[in-house]
């Protein structure tokens, strides 16, 4: 099994697949986070930014989704 990289160490931006490693969660979970974030416009889910065809995960918003709000929650659980 691989270790998963602080969050220091890692890249500025995320490709979804970083992102879904870091937080432990399938490729296909962090898709689907990802596109509730896009559907909801920034309400709930895993932010991303959209480069091109590509979609990215700020490191900056994966820090403020794993420093747990009020919700406790990612998503509209």
């Amino acid at each position: 099994m691989q270790e998963t990289p602080s969050l220091d160490e890692l890249p500025e931006v995320l490709t979804i697949e970083e992102a879904a490693a870091v937080l432990r969660i399938g490729r296909g979970a962090a898709y689907e986070l990802a596109r509730q974030w896009r559907d909801s416009g920034g309400r709930e889910g895993l932010p991303v930014v959209s480069l091109g065809r590509s979609l990215r995960v700020p490191l900056a918003a994966l820090r403020r989704l794993l420093d747990v709000g009020d919700t406790g929650r990612v998503s509209g659980q």
